[in-house]
């Protein structure tokens, strides 16, 4: 079977390309997203006819390109300051929610065997626990034989919305990571073995490739790729599993219509089934964009993926937004779009 790494470049060479076929819409941004955007793409085109070419380089691109205004929108998982969305003309809308994932690659190990909790997985990302066999791994994974060995911390060496994701929740879980490493779409990675990755497809590869490694990715990566996940201690003091379940308790108790730009994270929320490491993925527009046009058909590509693209979203275990959420997006923020 194809990697999904390959699937995902061929959808990208014959579904999203402007290679072989002039898009209708353009936009850049978070690899977080890339997946369930290339396969709501596919769907749309074949309803349509209208192409989008997505280029997936990572949050902090997707702000440039749509500042430089070089396409018709910008994608990011760092969501943007109400106060710089004004600044800009320019509005925000979470697309898709979904989860960050720690993801190793140690021999024996099974999918969600090993747990950690917030603190500890900050201190082996921060090079303070350098061994598998450290005795806090042990302790709070009785029975479960693993390996000693070097750990391999493989990060994004992008500017990246998972990045921002990942730090945020170790920052809110760990004093020491908040005061050494802070977080944000880039950080400096302070473990001496850290190697850099570019994009969720990187990073996935390197842990793949590397023994005793650890990284972070969007859960769809780890899924497609058969990665093995790490199971998380959340807030409410349980152990749970990455899925789209345990995404969607995380963001239930968010009001997206009562946050300024709609922009914000969802990190370490209350929650008996709540993943800590969960994040929407937003999309930037301008108000009064030059290829109106265009806008107007990107406004009508994520009315079609809110409306017929919740199941194509579930089965890469993202959590499509709350029918309540995209009316109000559709009321609140589409109609501030010009589009004639």
């Amino acid at each position: 079977m194809q990697s999904f790494l390959k699937k995902a470049l061929v959808i990208s060479a014959i579904s999203l390309s402007t290679a072989t076929i002039a898009a209708d819409m353009t936009g850049a941004g978070a690899t977080f997203p890339y997946p369930i955007y290339a396969k709501w793409a596919e769907a749309y085109k074949a309803k349509t006819g209208s192409n989008l070419n997505y280029q997936s380089i990572g949050s902090s691109g997707g702000i440039k390109q749509i500042k430089a205004k070089t396409v018709d929108f910008g994608a990011t998982d760092n969501p943007v300051k109400f106060e710089d969305l004004e600044k800009d003309g320019m509005v925000q809308f979470p697309a898709i929610i979904g989860g960050v994932v720690p993801v190793i690659n140690v021999d024996g190990v099974k999918p969600g065997e090993i747990k950690l909790d917030g603190p500890t997985l900050a201190d082996i990302f921060q090079g303070i626990i350098s061994d598998w066999g450290d005795k806090r791994i042990a302790i709070m994974n009785p029975g479960v034989k693993i390996p000693s060995g070097p750990i391999t911390v493989i990060h994004r060496a992008d500017g990246s919305g998972t990045t921002a994701i990942f730090t945020d929740y170790l920052a809110k879980v760990s004093a020491l990571w908040k005061d050494a490493v802070g977080a944000g779409a880039a950080v400096k990675w302070p473990a001496a073995s850290s190697v850099g990755g570019k994009g969720n497809e990187g990073v996935a590869a390197n842990v793949t490739r590397v023994k005793n490694s650890v990284g972070y990715v969007e859960y769809a990566y780890a899924k497609k790729n058969k990665m093995t996940t790490i199971s998380m201690k959340n807030k409410d003091g349980n152990f749970v599993a990455a899925d789209d379940e345990t995404f969607a308790a995380a963001a239930a108790g968010t009001d997206w219509a009562k946050i300024p730009g709609m922009g914000t994270f969802i990190t370490n929320a209350s929650g008996a089934k709540s993943w800590p490491i969960s994040g929407a993925s937003f999309i930037l527009l301008y108000k009064n964009p030059d290829n109106k046009t265009n806008a107007a058909e990107v406004i009508k590509f994520f009315d079609f993926a809110f409306k017929d693209g919740k199941k194509m979203a579930a089965e890469l275990d993202y959590v499509p937004m709350p029918d309540s959420t995209t009316d109000f997006i559709r009321k609140n923020v589409f109609t501030k779009v010009a589009t004639k």
